[in-house]
């Protein structure tokens, strides 16, 4: 007989200086929004210091950013992130207007989803999102 370990928890980091939209983020996605994904265990933070320091800590497996938090827009941070780690975690970009997908591709962020959140539309772009990335990383 063999035993097996539950599979670890997703550690998802929520980055936006508003706590309301980070628990949008949270409520829409669930404690685990695909049968195909493990568990989802949330970590929000409000400023890009603190994401930094999460990131490097190395406690994050995929990141949802505001593109609307201030003073350091998500978009932003997401560039900052793709230009800086290596390996970056996924990056699901939050877009307060649906203009600005040019900016969530100039970010290079992996995904996007719209605010005020769906909890339809961000589960699916999230879920989505991760499965491009195990693609590409087995691929």
């Amino acid at each position: 007989m063999t035993d097996t370990l539950p599979p670890r928890a997703l550690r998802v980091l929520v980055y936006s200086d508003d706590p309301d939209t980070r628990a949008q983020v949270i409520a829409a996605l669930g404690s685990r929004p695909s049968s195909a994904l493990p568990e989802l265990a949330f970590t929000e933070v409000a400023t890009a210091p603190m994401l930094f320091s999460q990131l490097e800590a190395g406690v994050v497996d995929a990141v949802i950013a505001d593109g609307e938090a201030t003073p350091y827009g998500g978009m932003g941070v997401a560039k900052q992130m793709k230009d800086e780690l290596d390996p970056c975690p996924p990056v699901l970009v939050l877009l307060g207007r649906a203009d600005d997908r040019w900016l969530a591709d100039w970010s290079r962020a992996d995904a996007y989803a719209h605010l005020p959140v769906d909890p339809i539309a961000l589960p699916e772009a999230f879920v989505e999102m991760l499965g491009n990335a195990e693609l590409s990383q087995n691929g």
